[in-house]
């Protein structure tokens, strides 16, 4: 099966300077815990293939198919806003570039393959409980909507390694349109590579945005074109409550693609400040962050580019980067509140609300997938809030009320409108710690049904109700840190 891709190694023929050639270390008695058959679909791959001895041997480094060209790129990246020179794939090794039927261009790649050049002090191991996030988290994402890697199958290992405890080894196989990040252009920049920069750059613009080449300065609309996708992005996690935790600029793509899942997590009851990753003790990434550190990190990409610019460009990336992350963010929020156009005072109505939800500590998601159901002869009694907040919303709904009337609004529409706007199911926290434990303890259903519900987030699936409820008192509490 594997001899029938269609390897097209791009990256590999950049050369030495953008990765070492890597071999991954055999896992030792691997077997398969988990796969997406929607991924596999991706590289035109049967699902009945993943279980087969040949997908065991390659994914686990134990075989290399004849036409791939594994290797372990390397880049840099500013880590919580200090510079690291030279960071790369510390246990991660790009397989291969796969073409498939519809010509789209696929990184297989291999988290968890064991030591490289990169690997500083690590293991280069990656363990089943972060391995399991990611999967989760990757194919949760793409399923809502917003633009993410994905996740093709876990490899689970009987090989022991040690983080705050005794865990075991896993390897996690990641398909990307790209694994090129901001970091990626810091590296050549800050070395003091400019032909390799140029080369990079040219890369880019070649596979994945060719129409820039035909711009006055291809570098610039190159530039311009990534802060476009990283602002859509950007907007699509701030609509769905998602924060990443971790947005280093080695962890940014190019593409505008959630990448790198670390510690990371839905937001739950409404609070802008919310931290996902305990380390994070300045709350650098924090939900109400990820907007600005978004320009941050692409000033930084702006910097590392800069002698490949006409001139400074921070105003025009400003101006390209708030204006495509206000338009996304706008169009998204006024479909989760049923609104068909946009009206000057939107976004005053949607701060409002935001501010009530905060105040009382409401649940996010659930509380606009129950809104869906309101209709214009309600009160404020038909609200999911607690009974003590309610009379706060009184004035708000009044002026949501104004609004529907203003376009005409339909309730039977509407409900329908929100609910394909809006999910019932996202991926909590406690969620994915469950099916975790459960897996370590070597039963994977609970991964399997996960998928099952979250591959469809927007539908009733009244048979998994309780997976649409608020977390339990122990779940409302989980830490999650970069240790994986």
């Amino acid at each position: 099966m594997i001899n029938s891709l269609s390897f097209d190694n791009r990256f590999a023929g950049l050369g030495e300077s953008f990765f070492a050639p890597m071999k991954a270390r055999p896992l030792p008695d691997p077997h398969m815990v988990t796969a997406s058959t929607s991924a596999a679909e991706l590289l035109d791959i049967h699902p009945d293939w993943l279980n087969s001895d040949e997908a065991l041997n390659i994914f686990s480094g134990h075989q290399v198919p004849d036409e791939a060209e594994p290797l372990s790129m390397v880049y840099a990246g500013h880590q919580f806003g200090g510079y690291s020179a030279r960071l790369g794939d510390g246990r991660g090794i790009l397989l291969g570039q796969v073409r498939n039927s519809k010509g789209e261009l696929w990184d297989i790649h291999t988290k968890g393959s064991g030591k490289t050049p990169f690997s500083r002090f690590g293991d280069g191991r990656a363990v089943l409980r972060s391995c399991i996030r990611e999967y989760l988290a990757s194919e949760a994402l793409h399923h809502l909507g917003i633009p993410t890697t994905r996740a093709l199958c876990i490899l689970g290992s009987t090989e022991p390694v040690r983080r705050e405890t005794m865990e075991s080894a896993s390897v996690l196989v990641r398909l990307a349109r790209s694994h090129i990040r901001f970091g990626s252009f810091e590296y050549f920049a800050h070395s003091k590579q400019p032909a390799e920069l140029k080369k990079l750059a040219d890369y880019v613009i070649d596979t994945h945005f060719p129409d820039v080449a035909e711009a006055e300065q291809p570098c610039e609309a190159l530039l311009l074109r990534i802060a476009t996708e990283t602002a859509g992005m950007i907007a699509h996690w701030q609509a769905y409550g998602f924060a990443h935790g971790v947005m280093n600029t080695d962890n940014m793509s190019v593409l505008g693609e959630t990448f790198d899942y670390g510690p990371y997590g839905f937001m739950e009851a409404f609070d802008p400040g919310y931290i996902c990753n305990h380390t994070d003790e300045q709350g650098r990434y924090a939900f109400n962050q990820q907007p600005s550190i978004g320009f941050w990190n692409l000033r930084a990409l702006a910097y590392a580019m800069k002698d490949l610019l006409s001139g400074e460009l921070t105003e025009q990336l400003l101006e390209t980067y708030q204006t495509r992350f206000f338009e996304e963010y706008d169009r998204l929020m006024n479909k989760k509140l049923g609104l068909r156009v946009q009206m000057e005072d939107d976004r005053q109505l949607m701060g409002d609300l935001l501010g009530l939800l905060q105040k009382h500590a409401i649940d996010y998601s659930i509380f606009f997938r129950k809104l869906a159901d309101f209709t214009q002869s309600d009160d404020e009694s038909a609200l999911y809030a607690p009974e003590e907040a309610k009379a706060d919303f009184r004035e708000w709904l009044e002026a949501y009320k104004a609004r529907l009337k203003a376009e005409n609004s339909r309730d039977e529409e509407r409900a329908q409108a929100m609910k394909r706007a809006n999910p019932k199911y996202i991926l909590r926290n406690y969620l994915a710690q469950q099916a975790i434990e459960k897996a370590e303890a070597g039963d994977a259903s609970e991964v399997e049904k996960l998928i099952g519900i979250l591959s469809h987030p927007y539908d009733e699936q009244p048979e998994h109700e309780d997976y649409a409820a608020e977390p339990p008192e122990w779940g409302k509490h989980l830490e999650i840190s970069c240790s994986s």
